[in-house]
């Protein structure tokens, strides 16, 4: 698996534009996750894709020649953290609910609704951590499940920052346009 950063502008067909370029290649994406950033006309990518190091190579380079894409670059051999989000409703009667609130405790997950026959969770961290959840909730009955995708951060000052973004957190006025 590879991790790539893009910051792209944040305007329709962008999102489209990245994923038809990825068919292209014919790498596949295992997540791509997208929001804004601190400046609300650009928004950040996260790409996981299952690939080697050559195929990511490609795919950056192809997609630094799109002209929504503002900066692109492979993370994967940095220092960094990815985490992922996730909903899961599990089966949860009288009996196993006290046995459930056990194992969300030691997975640190969070009860966010109540029914009569079942929890809706949300957890976060690594993909193993939500994965080892799933799987000890298995036996109970997992009735649904939404996942964000990862979202990764290179650690410490190590930072990406797109072209014209204000070095170390520097605050900005807005870019005005034009009319």
């Amino acid at each position: 698996m590879q991790t790539l950063v893009a910051y792209v502008e944040n305007k329709p067909g962008v999102l489209n534009r990245v994923a038809s370029l990825a068919r292209r290649l014919a790498i596949n994406i295992d997540s791509l996750t997208v929001g804004p950033t601190e400046n609300e006309e650009i928004a950040r990518m996260t790409i996981v894709a299952h690939t080697d190091e050559k195929g990511a190579h490609r795919l950056e380079a192809s997609l630094e020649k799109l002209v929504d894409v503002l900066l692109a670059e492979n993370i994967s051999e940095r220092s960094l953290l990815e985490r992922d989000l996730a909903l899961i409703k599990v089966s949860a009667d009288q009996q196993s609910r006290p046995h459930l609130m056990e194992l969300i405790k030691v997975f640190r997950a969070r009860v966010i609704d109540v029914a009569p026959e079942s929890l809706i969770l949300e957890v976060s961290g690594t993909v193993d951590k939500i994965d080892g959840l799933l799987e000890v909730l298995r036996p109970f009955g997992v009735l649904e499940m939404a996942r964000t995708g990862r979202i990764a951060m290179t650690r410490g000052s190590d930072l990406l920052r797109p072209p014209g973004a204000p070095p170390n957190g520097a605050e900005t006025e807005p870019a005005v346009k034009a009319s």
